[in-house]
């Protein structure tokens, strides 16, 4: 099986002293394309920097927010100049967060806006973080997105209701290894059997959300475990893991508008 992790922070400082093996080890479990999420500016071009060092690997620009009190007009400027890089294949993370509350409210719609509206003048799919934004996140979705603009929400842990208006934007849904934790992913169990075939993707967010049973052994989280995350999709789904694990991969890449595992903009590099 070849797999996909659609979203992992291996521009994290806990990759720093063993990247080789890490990427030895995501090859080992068939995990040959790895998008590499930015958060800010620093990680955003750390990102692109890693996507040209490494075959398989694409990078995403964008101001997660958490980091939206630091985002300025000359940020987005830069990112969007960054996005115009052949390994760029995505916009993000950006969205709502409402929950740790690092970043002001309005602080964090505006630049969220923003950076909606760069991805949708670059034509780049977006990689949405929401958490306890209560409506807000699908209310500006709902005004600013683009009709049919491509974009996956990150780590979904929403309800039911969410998850149906999701869907009716036409995102993809981004599903973690939570999904393998018994009690913290006891509803999620519940709402993958009902997501379409050819909306899912997987992902690890790695270094954080270590899939079980690996997070008995491992604190960090890596893309080899993207395969646990696959294979407890399976389970639950009950489907041949053979089967569904090349449709994942293909939403991935319509997702992120990727041709037989190349940048729409750059075919010839991996």
């Amino acid at each position: 099986m070849k797999l996909f992790d659609s979203h992992c922070h291996l521009n994290d400082a806990s990759f720093t002293k063993d990247m080789d093996s890490v990427f030895s080890r995501a090859k080992e479990a068939g995990v040959d394309s790895i998008m590499i999420v930015g958060i800010d500016a620093d990680s955003s071009a750390q990102a692109v920097k890693m996507a040209h060092a490494h075959s398989g690997c694409y990078a995403s620009v964008g101001v997660h927010p958490h980091d939206a009190k630091a985002c300025t007009n000359e940020i987005i400027d830069r990112l969007t100049s960054l996005a115009k890089d052949p390994a760029v294949a995505a916009w993000g993370e950006t969205g709502l967060d409402f929950n740790r509350m690092y970043s002001p409210r309005d602080v964090q719609e505006k630049w969220f806006v923003r950076q909606i509206e760069a991805a949708a003048s670059l034509d780049l799919p977006l990689i949405f973080h929401e958490r306890d934004s209560s409506g807000r996140f699908l209310e500006l979705l709902r005004a600013h997105l683009p009709k049919g603009h491509k974009g996956v929400v990150h780590c979904f842990s929403g309800t039911k209701e969410e998850l149906a208006a999701y869907l009716d934007l036409s995102l993809y849904i981004g599903i973690t290894g939570v999904v393998t934790h018994k009690q913290r992913g006891e509803g999620l169990r519940e709402l993958v059997r009902g997501i379409p075939e050819d909306r899912i993707v997987i992902e690890t967010d790695a270094p954080y959300l270590t899939p079980s049973p690996e997070r008995n052994r491992h604190r960090r989280n890596e893309p080899a475990f993207v395969r646990t995350v696959l294979m407890k999709l399976s389970e639950i789904r009950q489907q041949d893991p053979e089967i569904i694990a090349p449709v994942i991969r293909e939403n991935t890449c319509r997702l992120f508008g990727l041709v037989d595992g190349s940048n729409r903009r750059d075919k010839g590099r991996i």
